[in-house]
């Protein structure tokens, strides 16, 4: 017994225990704290209403000598409710009976106090049920020690929690922090919430949302939901997109980020719970490709997980996100069919996404094609003007061979598309579905070589000499030599390669560095894959110089340097055989001048 009389209780938990499950693996900081009083308070007025519609319903927290109280007007608990929710909460310290513990409002209750003690010392609840039974009081330490008393003294139905900081919290407990926790986490809620402290009021709450308020015209409500998200995502969005899904109880806006997002980044949202802030940083609500938007959304059905800090991947969200991932499709189709330049501005920044859908959704693709932009031989066009002008389009399986080839092929009239970008060559390949005549084909260095201008074959014979020793040189790179005439001019020599050529290329040399066992099985492995071939352009200046060397080691050097040149122009990687072929023929250059100069 107490000296007031009171019965002195002990948890059936390990308190402590407890209260390290619940800070260092529910919830992701102290700071919840407040979001757990205002739940209970909040919860505690919803009840009350539900039988006393014009109960009163404005809840107050107040700060005074270094700790906090709040008041609500609720339902209040009898003595009877005290010690079932301290059953309840009692029962077992596992994480999933806390969750299901917090499925009723008073097993909710309960854990919310518990929440408390990852900053309070002490928790005092003095409470009084609209039943009109006594004035109840539980009073808990952080030892595990609680007492239930029955107060001899007058109050109006509602709850009063009280909580005594611990030494190493009380920051948690200023005035500026308590009062921003509060409109971070409230500011939707339904009722209004007030804060003293040090002699002013502040009130946190912000409700309705502006997405249910009423506005002169569409342009106001636009203005009000941009300046809505900039207050309360912290940047100026580049659009505004509004949600709804009635039947999820969903509303809220989705916001266009004004820069460049990664796929990788994926998309975090700010999401309230019936009014309350379940996080700021929640992920799962939008499909992957929505990588652009961030969302704020109030919903009263999706369900979240033990720490309301996250949403449960359960059939209501996959319904709520394939059903919001319509609603930013018909956005972007309306602004094609009405606004194009709104559309214009959006995709400069996030054709990336929209590539991301338009993969699985050929109607949009359709409707998107002539405003996005891809990497092609023609410039940086829509597909479907390129398709337009070239019935085959080919498309590049890298950025570096597209870069090596397109300044060829656009001289010769050949058609490419950059497949190396994400997304690029999944949609090309889908091209002829949407566009009658068109034909897609993977780049091949054959199709390139054959585009190019034959050299006529008596200038060829004449270079027979020089293209016999070029052959010679390259032969031990697993490389041919063909001669043809292209433009530019400027572009000595093109390598042309091929998967198969490289793979085959790759075999041969770990079949070399293998011992006999292996290089047997490698061995079983080859194949007759076309090798890389260097093509020579018979309109360079500098090819026709060197078919006019006459010593064969300075011409053999000078072949093996164009080599270089031209695998150095697909910006791929290097064989370490060919960047010791590069350094070797540099030398050997500088050698022969000088040698020139000494004669």
């Amino acid at each position: 017994m107490t000296d007031d009389g009171a019965a002195a209780h002990a948890f059936q938990v390990d308190l402590r225990g407890l209260v390290d499950l619940l800070s260092h693996h529910l919830y992701s900081s102290p700071r919840v704290y407040v979001r757990e009083l205002l739940q209970n308070a909040v919860d505690a007025v919803t009840a009350r209403l539900r039988t006393e519609p014009g109960a009163p319903s404005a809840i107050r927290i107040s700060l005074a000598g270094g700790g906090l109280r709040i008041d609500d007007p609720g339902i209040g608990l009898t003595e009877g409710d005290v010690h079932r929710f301290l059953a309840t909460i009692g029962r077992s310290s596992k994480r999933d009976d806390l969750e299901g513990a917090r499925r009723e409002f008073l097993g909710q209750f309960g854990i919310g106090l518990l929440a408390c003690f990852t900053v309070a010392e002490e928790i005092r609840v003095v409470t009084r049920s609209v039943t009109g039974d006594a004035v109840v009081e539980w009073r808990a330490a952080s030892d595990g020690t609680y007492t239930v008393t029955v107060l001899d003294e007058e109050r109006a139905p509602g709850t009063s929690v009280f909580l005594t900081p611990r030494s190493d919290a009380e920051q948690w407990f200023r005035p500026e922090t308590v009062v921003q926790l509060a409109r971070d986490y409230g500011a939707l809620l339904p009722y209004e919430v007030t804060v003293a402290a040090e002699g002013r009021e502040v009130r946190t709450t912000d409700s309705p949302p502006v997405w249910d308020r009423r506005f002169a015209s569409p342009a106001d409500r636009r203005v009000a939901l941009l300046e809505y998200g900039r207050d309360v995502l912290g940047f100026s969005a580049l659009d505004v997109v509004e949600l709804d899904v009635p039947l999820a109880g969903v509303r809220g806006a989705a916001y266009i980020l004004p820069r460049a997002a990664s796929p990788a980044e994926g998309s975090r949202h700010r999401i309230y719970l019936k009014g309350m802030l379940l996080g700021d940083s929640v992920a799962g609500l939008l499909p992957e490709w929505a990588f652009f938007a961030r969302c704020v959304i109030d919903t009263d059905t999706l369900r979240p997980t033990a720490s309301r800090e996250s949403l449960y991947e359960d059939d209501t969200l996959l319904a709520v996100r394939e059903n919001l991932s319509l609603q930013l499709r018909d956005w972007l189709a309306g602004l094609a069919a009405t606004d194009p330049g709104r559309l214009v501005a959006f995709l400069a920044v996030h054709s990336l996404g929209v590539k991301a859908l338009a993969r699985h959704d050929l109607d949009l693709f359709r409707i998107m094609l002539p405003h996005l932009p891809f990497e092609t031989t023609d410039g940086q066009v829509p597909l479907a003007e390129f398709a337009r002008r070239h019935t085959v389009v080919r498309v590049s399986r890298s950025v570096e061979e597209f870069r090596q080839i397109a300044p060829i092929a656009a001289a010769q009239g050949v058609g490419i598309v950059n497949g190396g970008y994400t997304y690029d060559a999944e949609l090309a390949a889908l091209l002829p579905r949407i566009v009658d005549g068109v034909r897609t084909e993977e780049l091949a260095a054959d199709a390139v070589a054959d585009a190019l201008d034959p050299v006529p074959a008596e200038e060829e014979l004449a270079m027979s000499g020089f293209l016999a020793a070029a052959r010679a040189a390259l032969d031990p790179l697993s490389c041919d030599v063909v001669l043809r005439a292209f433009d530019p001019v400027t572009v000595s020599a093109l390598h042309l390669d091929s998967r198969e050529a490289r793979t085959e290329r790759t075999r041969a040399e770990l079949e070399a560095d293998s011992d006999d066992l292996w290089a047997d099985l490698l061995g079983a492995l080859k194949e007759s894959a076309p090798r890389a071939r260097l093509v020579l352009n018979h309109r360079s200046p500098v090819v026709r110089r060197l078919a006019t060397i006459k010593e064969r080691a300075l011409l053999a050097t000078a072949v093996e340097a164009l080599y270089g040149q031209a695998l150095l122009m697909t910006h791929r990687p290097l064989r370490q055989v060919d960047a010791a072929l590069l350094n070797r023929t540099f030398d050997d250059l500088l050698t022969w001048a000088s040698r020139s100069l000494e004669d």
